[in-house]
């Protein structure tokens, strides 16, 4: 049997009355779709929330897990600041221009406006660290300090940063890529690819005018509320959709297929388990899926999202049906022998699919990474 190179997960999620992600003006995002509106979720935000999560599977419970910071300040903080102190100020500070062009381009020197919100790895970070150290300690004054690294710039990139390490921009780069305009080899091939998730049904959203009252007010002729707002609350069924290139995972792992392994089966915990959301403490927006479809394969990916373009009944039972319809009529047309499994807690049973818990669908998810060392 041909080992898998892609593994889809696609989930149904169900919220009452949060505001999950708000665009720039404190609505709920949306998105049109077969002619409806529905409540969206974007990517980006369904991906911070599994890459922070605090949960018995994060990702940074892993061993082999390698951190990544994204910012614009990484050599102003983590290169730069540990020197101050120890050595003279002026030569930190002829070493500070070169280490931010390296970085973050040309025209980084010009401040922190004008570079480019950067994700590096631990060990990128650590190895800046130590040459700029190991410059600093060796410059005899301010001017010794410049020419040296101006030399030594001239035959650095990021490519001498990453030479040593595994993971070296971190296990989020690896999953989720990154790109660098100041130098294309720098860029990073996302393996995990995050489609944004919309309801299966029309948007079901309302205001929610609330108040709050001084408790400490005693003018009995001011008897109003101190404080008026409004917020928009929604709730609604969504349908989320990954894809995991697992040959790409493994390469951006350094080869490590055990550690692939264990990112993919925390991978099918988080999306199955953490819930994106703002306004935590004001709706307490957690839920898990009620529905989870592990496919892996060889073919090209493909969504199952048709299966609501017709928006289905805002209900568990009704948007699994759709999507089992959607998937036989695939099937029928395509033949192209996903293996499967689900996790299914509606009441209408998808014939022929092997279902389990999410422990299951982790381990089974894990498994067909194992597959790859055969190939």
């Amino acid at each position: 049997m041909t080992a898998p190179r892609f593994l889809q997960i696609h989930s149904l999620h169900a919220y009452a009355a949060a505001l999950l992600n708000r665009d720039d003006s404190g609505l709920a995002k949306r998105l049109t779709y077969g002619g409806v509106s529905r409540t969206r979720i974007s990517s980006q935000c369904l991906k911070r929330h599994w890459r922070m999560a605090d949960d018995p599977h994060a990702l940074k419970n892993l061993n082999g897990y390698e951190e990544s910071l994204r910012s614009r300040e990484l050599v102003t903080e983590k290169v730069i600041a540990p020197l101050k102190g120890r050595f003279a100020e002026d030569i930190v500070a002829a070493l500070e221009p070169e280490f931010q062009k390296l970085v973050y381009g040309d025209k980084a020197d010009k401040g922190k406006k004008s570079r480019q919100t950067l994700l590096l790895g631990k060990p990128e970070l650590d190895w800046l660290a130590r040459e700029a150290e190991r410059l600093a300690m060796a410059a005899a004054d301010a001017a010794d300090a410049k020419k040296a690294v101006v030399e030594w710039a001239k035959t650095k990139n990021y490519k001498a940063m990453s030479e040593s390490a595994a993971l070296p921009g971190g296990l989020i780069a690896a999953l989720f890529g990154r790109m660098v305009t100041s130098d294309p080899a720098a860029n990073i091939d996302a393996p995990v690819h995050v489609a944004h998730a919309f309801t299966v049904h029309g948007e079901e959203t309302e205001s929610d005018y609330f108040t709050a009252v001084d408790d400490l007010k005693r003018d009995e002729d001011d008897s109003g509320a101190d404080t008026i707002q409004e917020t928009e609350l929604t709730s609604g069924l969504f349908y989320g959709y990954v894809v995991i290139d697992l040959p790409a995972l493994v390469a951006n792992c350094g080869g490590d297929k055990d550690l692939a392994g264990r990112v993919v089966h925390h991978l099918v915990h988080l999306i199955a388990e953490v819930s994106p959301g703002a306004k935590l403490g004001s709706t307490a927006p957690y839920g898990r899926a009620g529905f989870l479809l592990l496919e892996a394969g060889d073919r090209q990916p493909r969504s199952l999202a048709e299966s609501f373009r017709k928006p289905a009944k805002p209900d568990l039972d009704a948007a699994v049906g759709q999507l089992g319809k959607q998937l036989a009529k695939f099937d029928h047309a395509y033949a192209t022998g996903e293996r499967r499994i689900c996790l299914n807690l509606s009441d209408v049973q998808l014939g022929g699919l092997p279902a389990g818990s999410i422990a299951d669908l982790g381990q089974w998810a894990q498994a067909k990474v194992a597959e790859l060392a055969d190939v």
